[in-house]
């Protein structure tokens, strides 16, 4: 068992002395891939990416009864607000509110259709609170258009569902400074580089298993199993003309020592 498992732990250090040896020969490849990836992510986030903001404003869905002049709230009136929820969530992006936000507030300088693609309405699970989202280039005109659109579907309520149970929570403050949200130059460069690299090191040893040539005998030996007998180096083109060189003075040598004797 100790032997099976010494067995084991050599051929993985082998093996990762290999993986080792290969990203070593070709870690030029890796750091050039690396660079270029980072330098475009780097420009797409710093100069091909607009800044996008968010703002956010909640209203709550609050009907409730009346029992002897005075208003009560019961289990059966919290789960019809619920139910209520799912239709008010499209009434919200309908026309019907958006046309009416457009004509209340001509300052906005936004189409219904432009509207209803960046207004988002969510809702937890068994709550009465709604949650608007718009976004928007700039987050006042972002604040602007989520309060308007909040304020006009409460307005417009009573006359399409024929009963008053909107209440506005909170308004986005419109001169507050947001971030951006799509926009994070560090954690992107963070994963470009990340990807990067386990691109870079896939493609490395792709190549290592596409390249079915040996570069040293220790390849050849390993491989084959066999030992090498005899190798046939590379002989330079100066190398070449420099053996000629010496052939021919060495020859040149020999006729003038002929001529002298004779």
């Amino acid at each position: 068992m100790r032997r099976s498992l010494k067995f084991v732990l050599e051929d993985g250090i082998v093996e990762l002395k290999q993986y080792l040896k290969i990203i070593r020969k070709k870690l030029w490849l890796i750091a050039l891939i690396v660079v270029v990836v980072c330098v475009l992510v780097g420009v797409k986030s710093y100069v091909f990416t607009t800044p996008l903001y968010q703002a956010n404003a909640k209203i709550i869905v609050n009907q409730v009864s009346k029992s002897g002049g005075s208003a009560t709230v019961n289990y059966s009136d919290v789960q019809t607000n619920i139910m209520l929820i799912n239709s008010y969530k499209e009434i919200i992006r309908s026309a019907a509110i958006l046309n009416k936000v457009v004509e209340t507030y001509p300052d906005l300088k936004a189409s219904p259709r432009e509207m209803a693609s960046n207004i988002s309405v969510s809702s937890a699970n068994n709550s009465q609170v709604m949650n608007l989202t718009y976004v928007d280039t700039s987050y006042r005109e972002a604040a602007k258009k989520v309060n308007a659109i909040a304020s006009v579907f409460k307005d417009q309520i009573p006359s399409i569902m024929k009963v008053d149970n909107i209440t506005i929570l909170n308004q986005a403050e419109e001169n507050a400074s947001g971030s951006p949200i799509n926009t994070n130059p560090i954690v992107t460069l963070l994963i470009g580089f990340v990807v990067s690299i386990m691109l870079a090191l896939g493609l490395v040893f792709l190549l290592d298993y596409l390249d079915q040539t040996y570069k040293t005998e220790a390849e050849l030996e390993e491989d084959l199993g066999l030992p090498v007998l005899a190798s046939v180096t590379r002989i330079k083109k100066s190398d070449s003309k420099r053996s000629r060189t010496t052939k021919n003075e060495k020859v040149g040598e020999g006729a003038y020592v002929t001529s002298v004797n004779q």
